[in-house]
């Protein structure tokens, strides 16, 4: 036998013992994982709803118990003006390894047996393979396989500490709009400094298609309210002659998108990260049904930017959408008046490169510069997200990719996120790349009735961080 060839045969066999002991570990274990986890879910930690406030600080106080017993040694709660975080530290005993920060959060929707659900809620029941509770994937059992996932990856390591230097922010307050997270991010910055930031609080394509998201997008969002005569006034003895707000509202809406459906925005695009090839050939390799895509739409057509397939609309460009346009008359019958106030509400959906604030900037000139004579206009702007993005080639990511690949013994596709988090605010505060490790997946139910997670996915998971914290340990290290 070559040398090549017993290295490569040594290597396989030491591939092979890792993961049986991570394995293994993760099957003796099982067991009380998942009652700790369903323990933990009995909490209704109801951010929302303030006859819950004490059932979230309990919440938090439940987990920062488990995590000292995970072996965590600083484990604090830390106190907002809101809902508590709990925030953990293990450091590693090597000096060169990379610290990383992983995000969760505690709280979950609000949930009542009438909603539809067809158990208590915040009764977790097993029914075959799934685990069904409020929080169960959204995000107590994402954040709660950290806890397994470091105790196999010491286990199978024989390491006494992380093989990176390993932090936990779960706050209480992401089913709120995270209101104080910022604050606490900006206030608590030292403490929380990371080379990378991993966010356990998404999911993946499917069951049998493991996927890693490698951006979301930012949010900005504001009102327009218009207003015209100093009181509503009759449409006969002044139509025609005065400038009608309701008009101004619906001209402002149809003059927001070109004969392209791009933004009309000038400036808006300004700066923008574009798709490269290669992540367009890869969004191309999912197994994306565009018919069964619009059935759960509820629509009947697609419709976006020219030139850019529906994945790529929804994942990695800007938008501009219409939430809500209104004023006037609304009840029965008619009413012919010229209306004194209109109003629109505007999102717009942000990718990497563009800034919020010169978005924001931008559209206050457009809307000024729409308007007629005679309607005076007001924009408020609510506080805005900022996009992130993770290069491919990372390698931070590459780690996630390989760890997750040797989990579910098969390829790892691309994704990314449609929708917004505070995961941009870790990435902006902290200077650290923000990479995505979620195990979740679209039949789970988030926010809805019967909220569940698949429990071999979930122990995937426990799987997938068992290695990771190696791999980077491994193919990532400071130099000395």
């Amino acid at each position: 036998m070559s040398v090549r060839a017993d290295r490569l045969v040594t290597m396989s066999h030491t591939v092979d013992t890792a993961v049986s002991a991570v394995r293994t570990y993760i099957e003796q274990h099982r067991a009380a994982f998942l009652d700790d986890l369903a323990e933990w879910l009995r909490i209704p930690s109801v951010s929302a709803q303030p006859d819950h406030a004490s059932d979230v600080r309990r919440s938090a106080d439940w987990l920062a118990a488990k995590l000292e017993e995970t072996g965590f040694p600083t484990v604090e709660v830390w106190r907002t003006p809101g809902a508590p975080a709990v925030y953990a530290e293990w450091p590693s005993d090597d000096p060169q390894a990379p610290t990383v920060l992983v995000y969760g959060h505690h709280d979950v929707q609000p949930a009542a047996r009438e909603d539809g659900w067809d158990t208590d809620p915040f009764e977790p029941v097993v029914r075959g393979n799934r685990l069904y509770a409020r929080g169960a994937a959204d995000d107590k059992g994402q954040v709660f396989f950290h806890t397994l996932g470091v105790r196999a990856h010491l286990a199978a390591t024989g390491r006494r500490t992380p093989a990176v230097g390993l932090k936990l922010l779960i706050e209480g307050e992401e089913e709120s709009g995270s209101p104080n997270f910022r604050a606490l991010v900006e206030e608590q910055a030292e403490r929380l400094a990371a080379d990378a930031v991993i966010v356990s609080d998404t999911g993946m394509w499917s069951e049998d298609t493991p996927t890693v998201c490698t951006g979301m997008r930012g949010l900005a969002e504001c009102e327009i309210r218009l207003s015209g005569p100093d009181q509503d006034i009759h449409s006969g003895s002044f139509g025609g002659a005065v400038p009608n707000p309701a008009t101004a509202a619906a001209r402002l809406v149809a003059a927001l998108h070109d004969e392209h459906a791009r933004v009309a925005v000038p400036g808006f695009y300004d700066g923008i990260v574009e798709l490269t090839d290669r992540e367009r050939e890869l969004f191309a390799e999912l197994p994306f049904d565009e018919d069964r895509w619009l059935r759960t739409a509820g629509s009947r057509a697609t419709h976006g930017e020219a030139g850019h397939t529906t994945l790529e609309r929804v994942w990695a460009r800007p938008t501009a959408e219409v939430n809500g346009i209104g004023g006037g008359y609304q009840g029965p019958g008619s009413k012919t008046i010229i209306p004194s106030s209109a109003f629109v509400k505007l999102s717009f959906r942000l990718v990497a490169g563009q800034d919020p604030v010169q978005v924001e900037k931008a559209v206050r000139a457009w809307t000024a510069e729409q308007l007629p004579a005679g309607i005076r206009h007001e924009i408020t702007f609510s506080p805005a997200t900022r996009p992130c993005l993770t290069p491919l080639d990372h390698p931070a990511l590459q780690s996630v990719v390989r760890a997750m690949s040797r989990a579910f013994e098969g390829p790892v596709r691309f994704t990314r996120e449609g929708g917004s988090g505070p995961a941009a605010d870790l990435q902006e505060v902290l200077d650290a790349p923000v990479l995505f490790l979620g195990i979740s997946v679209p039949s789970d139910g988030w926010h809805a009735p019967n909220e569940k997670v698949e429990v071999d996915l979930l122990l995937k998971g426990v799987e997938t961080t068992a290695y990771l914290w190696g791999d980077l340990g491994e193919n990532w290290r400071h130099a000395p």
